[in-house]
């Protein structure tokens, strides 16, 4: 790159990209100011331009660039979901005995509701119980307190996007559980995952 084409450096290029040859924007010393500006738009543009020649993905920036906010808001969410026995799952006729024991121990605020099949069913927050906190609420069973079809995500889905996922529209939520193709919970994240690897 370079503003004067017949220049030693054009002359010996095997492909030669011109800039303007523009005054600098320091008049009084020409200190590289104008012409450095020119040459990283240029950079800038020739990068994107190769990247899309190479079908250049955000998955493939990530196995590059894994670091830094960048690579945050380009790792998928089963990189850091937590998975296993970690996961607080519970099946829907289970007493809210139980339900509140499997909160307790797994420390998230909140608990999955399974059917029969596995499948998440719903879920059980702090706020569902404060909602229908009262004499009766431990003898109660999972199904009567869940709330039915909660946001879910995928694994394969950019942690970015499951932050906007619990952040969008309301009530903004703190838990996501993360379901395979079968409807099966594969994992649950919360917020602070998300800001630990830097998300914001």
């Amino acid at each position: 790159m370079t503003a004067v084409p017949d220049s030693t450096l054009g002359r010996a290029s095997d492909f030669m990209l011109a800039v303007p040859n523009a005054p600098e924007a320091c008049g009084e010393t020409s200190a590289p100011t104008t012409s450095t500006t020119l040459m990283m738009a240029l950079g800038d543009a020739v990068a994107v331009a190769l990247l899309e020649s190479r079908g250049f993905t955000a998955f493939d920036f990530k196995t590059f660039h894994p670091g830094g906010a960048l690579g945050a808001a380009l790792a998928s969410v089963s990189d850091i979901m937590h998975t296993g026995d970690a996961v607080p799952l519970i099946g829907r006729d289970a007493p809210m005995s139980d339900v509140l024991i499997e909160m307790t121990t797994k420390s998230f605020g909140c608990a999955g509701i399974l059917d029969d099949d596995g499948r998440l069913d719903g879920i059980i927050t702090d706020g569902d119980l404060r909602r229908h906190m009262g004499d009766e609420l431990v003898h109660r069973s999972a199904s009567e307190v869940m709330t039915r079809g909660p946001r879910t995500g995928a694994p394969d889905m950019l942690a970015a996007d499951a932050l906007r996922l619990m952040t969008a529209g309301e009530p903004k939520i703190i838990q996501l559980f993360i379901i395979d193709s079968n409807g099966r919970p594969a994992g649950i994240l919360h917020l602070h995952d998300l800001l630990r690897v830097g998300l914001k």
